[in-house]
């Protein structure tokens, strides 16, 4: 069928022009609906920003997530900043980035205090016990994901080996990891550039939808455009908003209260988290789990499970980290723990996400100014390799603790082994989207508890 001159002519000029009231509404729409992770995020906003509405075309749009798949940290959330920043300046940048968050964040106080209160009710506790071997599917799942875009050659098959042995065998801390493959990948990119490359990305043949508000050949914005001065005022306002609040921690708590510890361990979470939430969450199992004790593997997994049902960023597991540890230590008594655990979930939330909007804010007129021309990438590829064996780690360490919950020496689960069985088909076979999995994963658990099988 033959497309109405119409809509030809319409597609002929650019929407018309969009107030930051009504981008307000839309991004507190996305909070809501960004279901599915990072490739579900952006594809929500690819079909509603570039396709429907028309607000930025194909090839900025790409351009703008390239730099966001170099930065660490959820590359949604900054797509959504960045492409918010571009169209309303830093206002509007703020108001993309913080409706892709705050949703979450009070979705998972209150799925954390539910957990954490009602936990031991047979029903609740069997859909956990549906929901963790899911989960442990869903990770192997990513690594496969992220492999399939990162491992191109040799190269990068031998980094993520090499990351897998180093944090499976000899407990190498991530940050290690990680500054170890940015040398190889700086070296590699020198020596052998072919390989270092990272070909096979994101930016692929784009394909026109019409004229946009921000077009291929729009100039960039004036707000938009590189300034020495935008980018000190950036740099300083960021330094006053991590300084006056864990300087505030530490004078009226101390360095080594939890809240302290927390609002210090998750900002030097958020600089690692290339690779996205996989990538950082044996990092944060390793210091929230096996360093401060905040909460046990097996809350990690709950955890995780938590992240997967709910909309925005997975990374905001961290939310219930700091509310599980600081409800768990009743920081402010056994009368407040709620309190304690909301006001935990919000200062880990602050921290983690700060960096994220000074990447966007500082960097955002650089890229606008060498579009096509990014550099730098060699060491962030060897970096995505990497990722890729510390994820497999990660979904081995989950299979560990939910297929022998009394470990090697005790029994074998077979039921939760099904479940992940079960979750794979459903995932690579069938295509189904996370949420359905989960969903049915927690019906399992909930029915095998309702008929004593558990």
């Amino acid at each position: 069928m033959s497309t109405p001159a119409s809509e030809i002519a319409d597609l002929d000029q650019p929407p018309a022009s969009v107030s930051l009231m009504q981008a307000f509404w839309f991004w507190l729409k996305l909070g809501f609906i960004s279901f599915g992770g990072p490739a579900g995020q952006i594809a929500i906003m690819h079909e509603e920003l570039v396709e429907r509405r028309r607000w930025i075309s194909e090839k900025r749009f790409l351009h703008a997530l390239n730099y966001c798949m170099l930065l660490p940290g959820p590359e949604a959330q900054q797509l959504a900043t960045y492409l918010g920043w571009l169209m309303h300046r830093t206002w509007g940048g703020i108001v993309a980035g913080a409706l892709f968050v705050l949703p979450s964040l009070f979705i998972l106080v209150l799925l954390s205090w539910v957990y954490i209160a009602f936990g031991d009710v047979p029903v609740v506790a069997g859909i956990f016990y549906g929901i963790k071997p899911a989960v442990t599917a869903i990770v192997l799942h990513a690594a496969h994901r992220i492999g399939s875009r990162a491992l191109k050659n040799n190269w990068m098959w031998a980094i993520a080996a090499a990351s897998f042995v180093a944090i499976f065998a000899m407990n190498v801390p991530f940050p290690i990891i990680v500054a170890t493959a940015a040398i190889i990948g700086l070296v590699g990119g020198k020596l052998f550039p072919a390989k270092f490359n990272g070909s096979g990305g994101h930016a692929s043949a784009q394909k026109s939808y019409g004229a946009a508000l921000i077009d291929d050949n729009t100039p960039t914005p004036e707000h938009a455009r590189f300034s020495k001065i935008h980018l000190a005022k950036v740099l300083v306002t960021g330094a006053l908003l991590w300084l006056v609040p864990m300087g505030l921690l530490t004078a009226s708590l101390g360095w080594q209260n939890t809240f302290t510890q927390m609002g210090w361990f998750f900002t030097k979470a958020a600089l690692l988290t290339f690779g996205g939430a996989y990538a950082v969450l044996p990092y944060v199992y390793q210091g929230a789990v096996g360093h401060y004790g905040w909460l046990t593997p097996t809350q990690m997994i709950d955890g995780l499970a938590l992240g997967e049902t709910t909309p925005g960023p997975l990374i905001m597991v961290v939310a219930f980290v700091g509310f599980v540890g600081a409800y768990v230590q009743a920081a402010f008594g056994p009368e407040h723990a709620f309190v304690a655990g909301a006001l935990a979930a919000a200062l880990v939330t602050w921290f983690t996400f700060l960096p994220s909007f000074l990447f966007i804010l500082a960097g955002g007129p650089l890229v606008e100014s060498t579009h096509d021309d990014l550099k730098f990438t060699a060491p962030l590829v060897a970096i995505t390799a990497a990722v890729v064996g510390v994820v497999v780690n990660l979904s081995v360490f989950f299979a560990y603790h939910v297929w022998w919950p009394s470990g090697f020496s005790g029994r074998f689960d077979w039921i939760a082994v099904s479940i992940s069985a079960l979750t794979l088909i459903a995932l690579f076979g069938f295509k189904r989207s996370i949420m359905q999995v989960l969903g049915a994963a927690a019906l399992m658990g909930a029915c095998l508890s309702l008929f004593g099988l558990l």
